[in-house]
């Protein structure tokens, strides 16, 4: 299995043959392979490759361990690795092949039912602002918020993109320009703090995010910085959406309160590393505090673009119950 370092984006493109699960944790870890669908994916086919090469409950359980706590607010990666469990509980190597193959075919046709639902929303000439890297960087189809902006492009709406450059370690900038660019979609990159000045003067029709956790009631974990965008998107009035997998919504999780949020290295707050090297411009003993997501509440959410379709959020809730509800029954 071979995966692409996306530390090296945009100027070049490496590709690091996966060795054991040690070192695809380390690659979650590191950020070189990012994005919660794709974490799943990734976790499911490291499983699926120690197995095959290192067959033993034992061995297998402390794999599936390490990879669950390489990256705690991505439900996915939690979903994959639990889905393999139940399905392959006695961690016979072609059942866990299976699976995983299985979760990776998944997700391309979950990118698909995004691409279809969230392109619905949008209309022509409108000029869409997002967050983060949603495409096919972090999943292995299409993507999820970015899926829904190249089909709409793809249907001729004649869109163009605003992105965010996402701090602190600039997905935006770094990915999403690269993907838009690759697509031949219109865009322009800004820095975080000028978002609500672009939304003031009206050149923002609607925002995408994806999401890396949506709890039944709406409430949602994304990259950091998506609070502020929904804040300033519902003082102007404009439609706001994450754009996720059925996958990612946590029935077990009710509300914000109970999604945890992962804190990262102080180093990438007090400078900025990437295809050029490291740089640092704050002294070192600064302290830092840098929370890698934080939560939108359901409240300032618009509706909720899943690969089954759209829902309004009061939809939606309704939607998680339900299937809350069955899940218990079935436990």
């Amino acid at each position: 299995m071979r995966v692409l370092d996306q530390r090296h984006l945009p100027d070049s493109e490496v590709w690091i043959q996966v060795e054991n699960t040690e070192h695809m944790a380390s690659l979650i870890q590191a950020l070189s392979v990012r994005g919660a669908p794709l974490i799943g994916v990734a976790a499911a086919l490291t499983l699926a490759q120690e197995a095959c090469a290192n067959p033993g409950t034992q061995r297998l359980q402390k794999a599936a361990a390490l990879l669950r706590e390489a990256r705690p607010t991505a439900v996915n990666l939690m979903c994959a690795i639990d889905r393999i469990m139940r399905e392959a509980p006695d961690f016979e190597p072609d059942q866990i092949a299976e699976t995983a193959i299985e979760i990776f075919l998944e997700d391309v046709r979950m990118c698909e039912g995004m691409a279809e639902a969230g392109a619905a929303l949008i209309g022509r000439l409108e000029n869409i602002l997002t967050i983060c890297n949603t495409g096919g960087l972090a999943t292995v189809g299409l993507g999820t918020a970015f899926a829904s902006i190249h089909r709409a492009h793809q249907q001729g709406k004649n869109i163009h993109v605003f992105v965010t450059e996402t701090r602190p370690l600039l997905q935006g900038g770094r990915l999403t320009t690269w993907e838009l660019k690759k697509s031949g979609i219109p865009h322009t990159l800004i820095t975080d703090s000028m978002a609500a000045t672009v939304m003031r003067s009206g050149k923002i029709h609607r925002v995408l995010t994806g999401a890396d956790r949506i709890s039944r009631r709406g409430d949602y974990a994304n990259k950091i910085g998506t609070y502020s965008l929904a804040v300033n998107a519902s003082f102007h009035k404009i439609p706001f959406y994450p754009v996720a997998p059925w996958s990612t919504v946590d029935l077990n999780c009710e509300s914000a309160k109970e999604i945890p949020i992962e804190e990262r290295k102080a180093d990438e707050v007090l400078g900025a590393q990437g295809s050029f090297g490291q740089v640092r411009w704050a002294p070192e003993d600064t302290e830092v505090y840098n929370p890698s997501f934080d939560v939108t509440p359901a409240e300032l959410v618009t509706g909720v673009v899943l690969d089954r379709g759209y829902y309004e959020i009061k939809s939606f809730q309704q939607l998680c119950e339900k299937n809350h509800l069955l899940k218990a029954e079935k436990d």
